[in-house]
């Protein structure tokens, strides 16, 4: 038995009933084998094994008071995963789908992902099974208090720096950062994605949506096309969803399609994303008020988004939402390329499909590292004491994605297969991590 398949048999039983963690792993380590047999040194170290272990995993009680005046009690979770290159990064999730098994899944990515961004962080990733929809501001604020008091004592500036994810926009970041500097007394830039009155950076909000854009078109042009002219499906409808298709209509093509939790919209001619942020960012309600503001528009419960003939199908929604099926349908329609907007939303099946198809694909360590890339730009803004303009954050956005891209594409060339990105943004954020982990001996 190989190494790899050793690792991978050791982290299926030694972490049962987290088949999302067990999913990344054996995607990541099956594409390693033509590094590992050109470094043996690696497996000597144990780099898998210490790779696929995060440094420590914590769960705490989070209690809190209703507006009825009813004691509450939710799990909170921080993953701190690997620390090698820099302190741990990665967002909190709110949603009652939150577990361990998620959370590994989702902070043993961002270790690939952070290291691709060419900048010094590590990965980790945390949250709660509380849910933030339907709650009034004073409930959600009470939450984040008492979340954040467990929490302080494992962060910080040079420890470990959360952002939001689902459930944690600029709303809960403020509350989490109004405790955190009670309780610390002292202003520092232990969470990104803040209001820009208090240290945030401009571009936070599109960053994940643009930079899928910035790669996505880097990696059309690396082969002869364009996303001038194309027509795009999009799922999702939060920030990912909504400045990817602004940064689609950007650069010339067209977005027909958006989706939420209870069923998605298709508008021919290209989405009213002034109607989907009012909708979802103004008023927090469901993709199926579009029709209000477009009555031409279909709106359809459930899923079905990728039923929509296209050239381009960007995945911005959750994990594991485009299956087999829908890589086969995708196929049949004709579409060239696909970019992982969202944390691994295509099946293995459904990218070993499209790949096979001779289909462009994106993969999301390296296509939605945008948010964490201008994460680390905050970072470096609150050390100076000073903001940069939208314009430079944006251009310091575009060239990180770029140089992604390329890093992919030159580890895909040199250990792969060409246009394999998949493996090529797997190799290249694996050797920066490896090699520093190396140097840092058996910690």
């Amino acid at each position: 038995m190989s190494y790899v398949n050793d690792v991978l048999q050791t982290v299926l039983q030694k972490n049962p009933g987290e088949p999302e963690f067990h999913q990344a792993v054996t995607e990541v380590l099956q594409t390693l084998e033509p590094v590992l047999a050109r470094h043996p040194e690696y497996e000597a170290a144990g780099i898998l094994e210490r790779l696929t272990e995060p440094d420590r995993a914590i769960r705490f009680r989070v209690t809190w008071v209703d507006d009825a005046g009813k004691v509450q009690v939710n799990r909170g979770y921080r993953v701190q995963f690997n620390n090698a290159i820099g302190p741990y990064k990665g967002g909190l999730r709110f949603h009652p789908s939150v577990n361990f098994g998620i959370l590994k899944f989702l902070g043993f990515e961002q270790i690939f992902k952070n290291s691709l961004t060419g900048l010094p962080i590590g990965g980790g990733k945390g949250g709660s099974d509380f849910d933030p929809k339907g709650k009034s501001d004073r409930e959600v604020m009470a939450f984040c208090q008492s979340f954040m008091t467990e929490l302080f004592r494992h962060i910080g500036p040079d420890t470990d720096v959360p952002a939001g994810d689902i459930g944690v926009g600029g709303r809960e970041i403020g509350y989490l950062f109004g405790q955190y500097k009670r309780l610390r007394n002292e202003f520092t830039g232990v969470l990104t994605g803040k209001g820009l009155q208090y240290g945030g950076s401009l571009v936070r909000t599109q960053a994940t949506g643009y930079g899928l854009l910035y790669f996505t078109d880097a990696m059309l042009r690396a082969n002869g096309k364009s996303l001038e002219g194309k027509t795009v499906v999009i799922s999702g409808a939060g920030n990912v969803a909504i400045y990817a298709a602004e940064k689609t209509y950007q650069l010339g093509g067209k977005p027909v399609t958006m989706s939420d939790s209870t069923g998605w919209v298709y508008d021919p001619e290209g989405i009213d994303l002034d109607a989907v942020k009012e909708i979802k960012e103004v008023r927090r309600a469901r993709l199926s008020e579009y029709k209000n503001y477009r009555p031409n528009a279909e709106y359809h419960e459930g899923r079905g988004v990728w039923t929509i003939p296209c050239d381009v199908a960007l995945p911005c929604a959750t994990q594991n939402e485009l299956l087999l099926e829908d890589a086969q349908t995708l196929v049949k329609n004709g579409c060239i390329a696909v970019g992982e907007g969202a944390n691994m939303p295509t099946t293995l099946d459904a990218t070993k499909y499209l790949l096979d198809n001779g289909v462009l694909f994106a993969p999301a360590k390296a296509a939605n590292a945008g948010g964490v890339a201008t994460s680390a730009l905050e970072m470096s803004q609150n050390s100076q004491r000073y903001s940069w303009s939208f314009e430079e954050v944006d251009k310091k956005l575009k060239d990180i994605m770029e140089n992604i891209f390329a890093n992919a594409a030159a580890a895909a060339a040199e250990y792969s297969t060409p246009q394999d990105y998949v493996s090529g943004a797997n190799i290249a954020g694996f050797l920066k991590v490896a090699d520093a982990m190396l140097a840092q001996g058996a910690v």
